[in-house]
């Protein structure tokens, strides 16, 4: 039989009600550190346990001890402030970092996080970093004299990240790059950087990208420099954009030794799509890669749904594999 259509999740997931409660108490000073940590482990083991009871292959943490993906970077690493809230998109906002000084690590900033999420299981959980181009284009420089140079030192500060996560045994790396296909001109930094940070990396890699490539004329643009990125797998937004991407790869055609991990339920809904939905978005994706090159996932994080709603995406996702795997013999 034929292998493949692993399911996995981009990285975040909703937090409980008692977590975003804590985290309020504990930046007010009403909380401390150690209790926050507590219920941060309780919702990072409900997410695992979810993940495993609905049959996920690959694993992610659910991101419950972060806040926004690069202001979480941004407050452990050297060289950094933050600064007051920003908009990001709709209703959601961020606290803006802001680069006063050259940027570093002092310690290992995810390691211990993925360490305690694999205790938790013997499947395989994903390590998840920021990319450099993200942190860099959705913080403020008053440091570097250009934004490559921002971009390239970053680009080193996450590869060492990247490398102490490979020593703790991570056998997948993602690295959420969702703003490098916005400046066509400056792709080839964006792939200039994220090959600085996978550089010498013996894991399988995988970089969410294209999350605002919406258009034909978008991707093509970017088209060249997106397949051809220094890692192993794209992870990429499909079901909310109809899969026009997928027009895009017949048309072009892929390189052989890239993956795609396909993005089959719209994260930006409340609605649950049914398992034949997702089956007819599966299906579209095999009329162009096999299944050994697909990975099958949601389009983005999960975090801005209720947990009903996360929940109920993810067991008709799986479903909707199981089914197609059945139907075609795929193992």
């Amino acid at each position: 039989m034929t292998k493949g259509l692993l399911t996995t999740s981009v990285g975040s997931f909703p937090k409980p009600d008692y977590l975003l409660r804590a985290r309020t108490k504990t930046a007010r000073g009403e909380m401390s550190a150690e209790e926050l940590l507590t219920l941060e482990r309780k919702a990072t083991e409900h997410w695992i346990r979810l993940q495993e009871e609905m049959g996920i292959d690959i694993l992610v943490d659910g991101e419950m001890y972060r806040g926004d993906m690069v202001t979480y970077f941004s407050e452990h690493m050297q060289g950094f402030k933050v600064s007051g809230l920003v908009r990001s998109y709709g209703n959601r906002y961020y606290r803006k970092p802001i680069a006063v000084g050259p940027v570093g690590r002092s310690d290992a900033i995810t390691v211990d996080w993925w360490q305690y999420a694999q205790s938790l299981t013997d499947l395989p959980v994903k390590g998840m970093l920021t990319g450099p181009y993200t942190i860099a284009d959705w913080s403020f420089n008053e440091h570097y004299p250009s934004r490559e140079a921002f971009i390239l030192d970053l680009a080193r500060v996450v590869h060492e990240e990247a490398v102490d996560l490979e020593r703790a045994g991570v056998k997948y790396l993602q690295i959420d790059e969702p703003a490098i296909c916005t400046r066509p001109e400056e792709m080839e930094l964006a792939s200039r950087a994220l090959g600085i940070v996978t550089e010498g990396l013996g894991i399988y890699t995988i970089t969410h990208a294209a999350e605002y490539t919406q258009t034909y004329a978008e991707a093509t643009a970017v088209f060249d420099e997106l397949v051809h990125l220094p890692v192993d797998n794209l992870d990429l937004e499909m079901a909310n954009s109809d899969y026009f991407l997928l027009d895009v790869f017949r048309e072009k055609g892929l390189p052989e030794d890239m993956a795609v991990s396909l993005g089959v339920t719209d994260v930006h809904t409340h609605e649950v799509e049914t398992v034949s939905v997702i089956k007819e978005g599966i299906l579209k994706g095999l009329e162009v890669l096999p299944p050994e090159r697909l990975f099958i996932k949601p389009d983005c994080g999960l975090k801005t749904r209720q947990e009903d709603e996360a929940v109920g995406k993810l067991r008709n996702m799986v479903a909707a594999v199981r089914e197609v795997k059945a139907e075609l013999g795929i193992e």
